[in-house]
């Protein structure tokens, strides 16, 4: 076993242990679990992007890495800033999974195939946050498509 492996499982079991003498009133934290549910995103997320960048093995744990730790960040400010939030940002909750691929690419290989789902989704998730932020007024955003794909014809390789 790595040295590693037992740092982390000796903080889990002293994390545990704290929960539980609060639990039993044996020591006193002021811990709200109403207000920290979201860590049990947050937790295991940090958890998979250390074991890849502490062992440099299995980029895969990049993924559901920055997925949960995207979600548990939204989660907070949600918690934290009330739930009216979540009407603006979420779109950011497929972002998590196009981060989490994003992280995949750069560190798992530079597979360029993993830039297709990351530029869908993470460009969905930008035009329905600039929507819901009103950032853009869709007048504009269907104009600059239309120059766009009709510059990709007019410049594509044949």
């Amino acid at each position: 076993m790595r040295r590693g492996d037992y740092f982390f499982g000796g903080i889990l079991i002293f994390i545990g242990i704290l929960f539980l003498l609060n639990n039993f009133e044996i020591i006193q934290l002021d811990i709200n679990p109403a207000e920290h549910w979201p860590l049990v995103f947050i937790i295991p997320g940090v958890l998979f992007e250390l074991g890849f960048f502490i062992r440099r093995k299995d980029a895969g744990l990049l993924v559901p890495g920055g997925i949960l730790l995207t979600y548990g960040v939204l989660f907070y400010i949600n918690v934290l800033y009330g739930w009216d939030w979540v009407n603006q940002l979420w779109p950011l909750f497929p972002m998590g999974v196009a981060f989490g691929l994003l992280q995949l690419y750069v560190f798992g290989g530079r597979d360029r195939a993993l830039l297709i789902p990351v530029g869908i989704i993470g460009g969905f998730s930008l035009i329905a946050l600039s929507f819901t932020l009103e950032i853009l007024d869709s007048g504009i955003l269907i104009g600059a498509a239309f120059i766009l794909l009709g510059l990709i014809f007019l410049f594509r390789r044949k």
